[in-house]
């Protein structure tokens, strides 16, 4: 099998977790090949520990290592520039959530990437949870039947001491709020499951986190087919991490996905049983020790199968933008103090400015 070789842009917090999977040969078919960061000796560090090269430019990094798919881990806010100017070298590119922070970003994001037929690839690792599968497989099995309600819930602490590690977090400019940063796997969960948006209204407020952006904020959505939808976010919740969760109500069921990141069955109950329904709960209630969340392996599995086996990209380029649009939209109302329709031109929303 074709090995596929990454390189890492980007040496912060969340590099440590993508290098630990490349460089300890966790993923079949994936190898760390290179890293850099404008920061010399992040990258030096890293580099170091796996016994990779290791920059200070992603340029050099491109024209002197032989790689297959750039990594891209910088600010959020960089993401766009980033993408763009290492497209035209022909490789593949992974990047973090979000892929941007403005629409017109993505856009060109997109535009660059299919100019070099460069795949891209956004990082929604949630989606390849045991239970979210589970979830979804009801979801395409129509098992609730009409769909009544959807919400998520982020209830996770971040102190300021979180905040002060980098000078960009929580920053309009390069990192936006929970909604932005730690929210937008649900979100992307919740477009996911329920369908597209017809209308957002929000409401947002910094709590206890001396930042720029919101640290709470919440959410009532109007979906298309008729359902509705609420987001509760936070990193106000005090003194430890409560919960990252989905719950999905419909004519004929309810479920709910809890734990710390989307990882746990907490409520599978329908109408019309199943052979397997009584096992569901106990079978997917394990909380896996991993702080990012718990399909990052299964996520690099699914880029190779991709790109080695010609398979389809289940979060790609649009579905990265689908996401942020909804963002957008709710950065949108929390403005204005008002409701926002869907499709929209974002010119109050404060995200990546």
């Amino acid at each position: 099998m074709r090995v596929i070789r990454f390189g890492l842009v980007g040496c912060g917090r969340i590099a440590k977790r993508h290098a630990e999977l490349l460089g300890n040969g966790h993923i079949f078919g994936g190898l760390l090949a290179a890293v850099c960061d404008t920061d010399l000796s992040k990258a030096k560090q890293l580099g170091d520990k796996y016994k990779v090269g290791y920059y200070s430019d992603m340029h050099a990094m491109a024209n002197n290592e032989e790689l297959d798919v750039f990594v891209i881990l910088t600010e959020s806010g960089n993401h766009a520039h980033n993408t763009i100017e290492l497209a035209n070298y022909g490789k593949h590119i992974v990047v973090e959530k979000p892929m941007a922070l403005t629409l017109s970003d993505a856009d060109r994001m997109i535009q660059a990437c299919e100019k070099f037929h460069v795949k891209l690839f956004v990082v929604k690792q949630n989606r390849f949870n045991l239970p979210i599968i589970k979830l979804r497989q009801a979801i395409e099995q129509q098992r609730f039947g009409k769909l009544v309600m959807g919400t998520v819930r982020v209830r996770w602490c971040r102190t300021n001491d979180y905040y002060s590690q980098a000078p960009w977090r929580g920053t309009w400019a390069m990192d936006g709020g929970v909604l932005a940063n730690q929210a937008s796997h649900h979100i992307d969960m919740l477009l996911w499951m329920m369908g597209d948006v017809q209308s957002v209204y929000a409401l947002g407020a910094t709590q206890l986190a001396l930042i720029e952006a919101e640290d709470t904020a919440v959410a009532s959505i109007r979906f298309y087919n008729g359902a509705l939808g609420a987001i509760e976010a936070t990193t106000a919740t005090r003194p430890f991490d409560q919960e990252g969760s989905i719950s999905i109500l419909g004519e004929n069921g309810i479920a709910e996905v809890g734990g710390f990141a989307m990882n746990q069955i907490r409520t599978w109950q329908f109408s019309k049983q199943d052979s397997d329904d009584d096992d569901v709960v106990s079978r997917y209630s394990t909380n896996p020790p991993d702080v990012y969340g718990y399909g990052h392996k299964s996520y690099y599995e699914h880029v190779i199968a991709c790109l080695v086996g010609g398979g389809s990209n289940l979060i790609d380029g649009y579905s990265g933008r689908r996401s942020l649009e909804l963002i957008s939209a709710i950065y949108e109302s929390i403005q204005i103090e008002n409701s926002v329709s869907m499709r929209f031109t974002p010119s109050k929303s404060r995200l990546g400015f």
